[in-house]
């Protein structure tokens, strides 16, 4: 009879190697003693035991700090990396997948010139602002919810649903993890789990419960429904309103890539795929995509075959709902919530607002036909004609 096995909870947790010391934390201090005691065997000649410690006290300290101290989780060195890489990579990014185009010489001039003035000193050569071109990680949303990551494949992006665990009984609770188990077993591609918490937004049914309180049949029915809108709203002023929800990612390359004997990648066949892939970057065409697409739908129809007996539904994501995803994982804490409804950066929008659409919502009032035309205007210059 098999025994049960705990599974600690952090998963992702670092083995150790030496005592509660990880392999990354060894490298970091051993590397960091044999720089010193380097340093130390080439200048104990003409260089004072107290001197050098002067200097190798501090450079081993910051050492032990970064390989040992934590912020949220996360080691101090790989914060510093991050740091540095922010740093050096561009500050501001823009939109353009074409290139970023060179400033007119006449706008050049012009911006420079007024930089030179007092009030205008923010503005001058040297804080003029280089943005670099914005790269996403996904390129696109196909119509079928399928997201384009370029040369790393294509990925889609279902909605599962959760079962409560513990208050089912011992039986119950081992048929959940066996059913979970088989789903585990069945993967020969990467699948992520993603659990997502985001702010929750109650004004919708806070405004229907308002607008269907004076229709209900009993004077008691709409006073109650009146005290639930402001019972909602008072808790939407007071706390921090949060929703989870559990996203089930699945990756596809386009080209397929070596696998072992067991059917699954294998830690060589990974490393040579990788290598393999700038050389066969040209080899991708619509077929290869529609191969990926097919290999995307048979995983996903197998993930919700085998989950549903543990009571597990998985729907995937459409085109819209896969934009709204993303845009919340790029800026989650916006105003403004993401929805399908909401249009792309590439779309014209031709449509006039719905009535009732309040014009200082942003502090900005509605264009007029001035304003067009002095869009109009700064277009024509900003093709490079001389004004």
């Amino acid at each position: 009879m098999s025994q049960p096995i705990r599974i600690p909870a952090d998963v992702d947790r670092e083995d150790r190697i030496i005592g509660p010391l990880t392999a990354r934390q060894l490298a970091i201090l051993a590397v960091t003693g044999l720089v010193l005691y380097g340093v130390y065997t080439v200048t104990r000649t003409f260089l004072p035991l107290p001197v050098f410690l002067v200097f190798a006290i501090p450079v081993g300290a910051t050492a032990a700090v970064l390989a040992l101290g934590q912020r949220d989780g996360i080691s101090l060195d790989r914060l510093a990396l991050a740091a540095l890489r922010q740093r050096v990579s561009p500050q501001h990014r823009v939109t353009a997948p074409e290139g970023i185009r060179p400033v007119p010489e006449w706008l050049a001039n012009r911006v420079e010139a007024a930089g030179n003035g007092p009030a205008r000193r923010s503005h001058s050569a040297g804080d003029a602002v280089s943005p670099a071109p914005l790269r996403l990680p996904a390129d696109a949303v196909a119509e079928t919810g399928v997201i384009d990551l370029g040369k790393d494949g294509l990925a889609v992006v279902a909605v599962a649903s959760t079962v409560n665990f513990g208050l089912r009984t011992p039986a119950e609770q081992e048929s959940l993890v066996a059913c979970f188990g088989r789903y585990l077993h069945s993967l020969t591609a990467p699948v992520q789990v993603l659990v997502r918490a985001e702010r929750l937004d109650l004004s919708g049914q806070i405004a229907e419960l308002r607008e269907h309180a004076a229709g209900l049949p009993h004077p008691a029915l709409e006073r109650a429904a009146r005290e639930h809108a402001e019972y909602l709203d008072q808790l939407g002023r007071t706390t921090d309103l949060l929703r989870r929800q559990i996203l089930l990612v699945l990756r596809e390359p386009l080209l397929p890539g070596a696998v072992d004997g067991l059917g699954s990648t294998s830690p060589l066949a990974l490393l040579s795929a990788k290598r393999k892939a700038a050389k066969r970057s040209h080899l991708v065409d619509d077929a290869a995509r529609n191969a990926a697409e097919t290999r995307l739908a048979r995983r996903l129809g197998e993930a919700a075959e085998l989950l549903s007996p543990a009571g597990i539904t998985v729907v995937p994501l459409d085109a819209g709902q896969a934009t709204a995803v993303l845009s919340a994982a790029c800026n989650p804490d916006s105003l403004i919530p993401p929805g399908s409804g909401l249009a792309g950066s590439e779309e014209v929008i031709t449509t006039a607002p719905d009535e009732g659409w309040d014009d200082s919502a942003f502090g900005q009032p509605a264009p007029t036909v001035a304003d067009v035309d002095a869009w109009d205007d700064y277009d024509y210059f900003s093709e490079g004609h001389q004004p």
